[in-house]
């Protein structure tokens, strides 16, 4: 306990939680956040940027699997090997084994910076780049093909899964509701009649 009665822990509870939300995302959500992580103050992250820095031991500006399998149990979370992996796996959104700066703060970061509107429309800007207000196919694909995720079922699923009106493409409403989507801090008084 800290003097002023609050705990240490529910934290780095709350950072776990966060990285197993993430990892249950689609890929357009995850690139999606990975935008709007490149865009934040350092005020919203430094929490974040300790916790990395703490992690990262041998200060390579990125967090290995043994660094992040080391590194969770000393914010008091017990995690099998296996939800390690998976974390690890689920984080590092290019693919390259380990964990990146941004990668970290993107799977970490609170949800409800998602729910600021500025963040949301900047990260829809990025996937809409003829800026017609909808999120083709084709920039779906090219957008997720830099992150090595632009495979045709995969962007197929996005589509099907997101694109509530059926018109083949992603509007900023659907946009909107599939980043506040399966995050229940963001679902209270958002549903209006």
């Amino acid at each position: 306990m800290k003097e002023d009665g609050a705990s240490d822990k529910p934290l780095d509870i709350a950072v776990l939680t966060r990285m197993k939300q993430f990892r249950a995302m689609n890929k357009l959500k995850k690139v999606a956040l990975k935008v709007i992580a490149e865009n934040l103050s350092e005020e919203e992250i430094i929490g974040l940027k300790e916790m990395f820095k703490s992690m990262d031991t041998d200060n390579s500006g990125t967090i290995t699997f043994e660094e992040l399998k080391a590194g969770l149990p000393k914010l008091g979370t017990k995690i099998s090997e296996s939800e390690v992996r998976q974390l690890m796996e689920a984080a590092d959104v290019d693919g390259n084994g380990t964990i990146d700066y941004i990668e970290f703060i993107t799977a970490t970061m609170h949800l409800n910076r998602m729910e600021r509107e500025d963040h949301l429309f900047k990260a829809f800007e990025y996937f809409d780049n003829d800026k017609s207000g909808y999120i083709t196919m084709e920039e779906l694909e090219s957008a997720l093909t830099k992150y090595n995720m632009g495979d045709e079922k995969t962007i197929k699923e996005i589509i099907a899964e997101v694109d509530s009106d059926n018109d083949g493409r992603i509007n900023y409403e659907e946009f909107v509701a599939m980043m506040r989507s399966g995050n229940p801090d963001l679902i209270t008084n958002k549903r209006q009649k």
